[in-house]
């Protein structure tokens, strides 16, 4: 382990090097002329926001340093305040208008205070906020019924969280309940939470403190990109099986798995993996527990990223683009597994709050009106197509993947090795902000941009953000 980090901290020191070279380079440096340039051709757009009149960057910055967490990280060497949204754009305190290719972490999937979100929400916390789930209160009734109408078979009955750890929690515990097994199998380089058990489930050092996890069995990951076995997702599966015959009794409580890796860098799993792991699950009487957490709610092109793998999950873990930001997860799961939860007390004071599911609500009714599910395979497939056409003119450029508008384009500084460039990622990324342009970034390495937009995302969006990656990385 301390090889590990040894390792991590070498390539952090020569990331920091190039980036310090990048930086005091004034010909790699996008200019306020080529900024102004830039933005002038940035798709038009019918809004402008009220003056601000509140407290500049540097002093939420120093209040933040004062009085917030010291593991709250910000974006940018010179953070931006942002005080305005209007669906894929956001403002800066000075009005400066940006594109917004990250939707705050894949989960402003309407886009940006959208009214038909806004308004029903204003309307039921006029009138009540909080009664408590014991209470009788159509807007949790409606909202758990429009959900379990979005998912196959058996899968409807609804336990609402305010989070997707807390929703991978739940789902974790229910299929130990249910199984009576305590072995948990997930995939390396996956992320599902921060607390206990969710932590033993995630599969990266970097999200995992020295505390006791135990009981998770890691999986080879089905990297197509990084992978030893490419893209065979059979091989793949075989060390599921592996993991099971010899570190288990043979019974499992359940395998979690996401679709597509999200702060593991936008992975695909290999074609052909999700359903040979199914099947080995299910002969081990595990349950397959689906984190649709970033997935989910039309991103991929899918209403549900499984939906891809021809696999029906046991368990779904939703959150993120499910409230459009407001705090909203959910667990769904069959009638005979949510019956575990009778056997003792469980409740969540704030799972099911009357404003946080009329929001619910309100986004399935703008995915399904506004077709964003059908736009966001479109303008997805389009943007992924100029991505790889970008992929044949920069060599940094190592791999384009993702569907719909979950992309990732990881930067290598060589691409036979595949060595993480790392330092260029974070150069770039302020380039393109200084563009006009947010995008994310993730990866074990952080060498990975996480292409998250909103799904209202228009080609003439995609366009300009791939102008602006291209010219910002001529200048490296």
């Amino acid at each position: 382990m301390m090889q590990r980090f040894t390792a991590k901290r070498s390539l952090q020191n020569v990331s920091a090097s190039l980036l310090r070279r990048c930086v005091s380079s004034t010909s790699q440096t996008a200019s306020v002329k080529d900024s102004d340039e830039f933005l002038a051709r940035l798709p038009p757009f019918d809004y402008t926001p009220p003056p601000y009149s509140g407290p500049s960057a540097d002093e939420i910055l120093n209040k933040r340093k004062e009085f917030l967490s010291p593991s709250m990280p910000v974006l940018f060497r010179k953070p931006l305040n942002i005080v305005d949204g209007k669906m894929q754009y956001l403002f800066d305190e000075s009005g400066r208008r940006y594109l917004d290719a990250f939707a705050g972490i894949a989960v402003v999937n309407c886009g940006h205070c959208h009214p038909d979100v806004v308004e029903p929400v204003i309307n039921q916390i006029k009138r009540l906020q909080h009664p408590t789930v014991m209470y009788l209160n159509h807007a949790i009734a409606e909202f758990s019924e429009a959900l379990a109408s979005k998912l196959p078979g058996d899968l409807k009955v609804v336990f609402f969280t305010n989070s997707g750890t807390e929703a991978n929690e739940l789902a974790l515990m229910m299929a130990k309940l249910y199984t009576g097994c305590q072995d948990i199998v997930s995939i390396r380089n996956g992320y599902h939470g921060n607390a206990a058990g969710t932590m033993g489930a995630t599969a990266q050092s970097l999200w995992k403190f020295n505390v006791v996890q135990t009981g998770t069995h890691h999986a080879l990951n089905p990297d197509p990109y990084r992978g030893v076995f490419g893209s065979d997702g059979e091989k793949y599966a075989r060390d599921v099986q592996d993991l099971i015959q010899y570190g288990t009794t043979g019974h499992i409580a359940g395998f979690i798995c996401e679709a597509i890796q999200g702060v593991g860098g936008i992975v695909e799993l290999a074609p052909g993996y999700l359903s040979a792991a199914y099947d080995i699950v299910k002969k081990a009487g595990g349950l397959f527990i689906a984190d649709e957490v970033q997935s989910g709610f039309a991103r991929t092109g899918n209403f549900w990223g499984f939906e891809a793998h021809n696999v029906v999950p046991d368990i779904v873990t939703m959150a993120k683009g499910i409230g459009n930001g407001f705090p909203l997860g959910a667990v769904v799961t069959t009638p005979e597994i949510a019956g575990v939860l009778t056997r003792r007390c469980y409740f969540n004071t704030f799972g099911g709050n009357a404003v946080s599911t009329t929001a619910g609500l309100a986004v399935l009714n703008v995915i399904e009106k506004e077709k964003l599910q059908e736009n966001a395979s479109m303008v997805g497939s389009y943007l992924k197509g100029k991505l790889n056409q970008l992929k044949e003119k920069h060599e940094i450029i190592g791999d384009v993947r993702g569907r719909g508008l979950m992309l990732g384009v990881e930067l290598v500084s060589d691409r036979k090795l595949k060595t993480p460039a790392t330092a260029e990622t974070l150069h770039i990324m302020d380039q393109m902000k200084e563009l006009g342009v947010l995008v994310g970034k993730g990866g074990y390495f952080g060498n990975v941009f996480r292409i998250t937009p909103p799904l209202c995302f228009t080609k003439e969006d995609a366009d300009y953000l791939v102008e602006a990656m291209d010219y910002s990385i001529s200048k490296m």
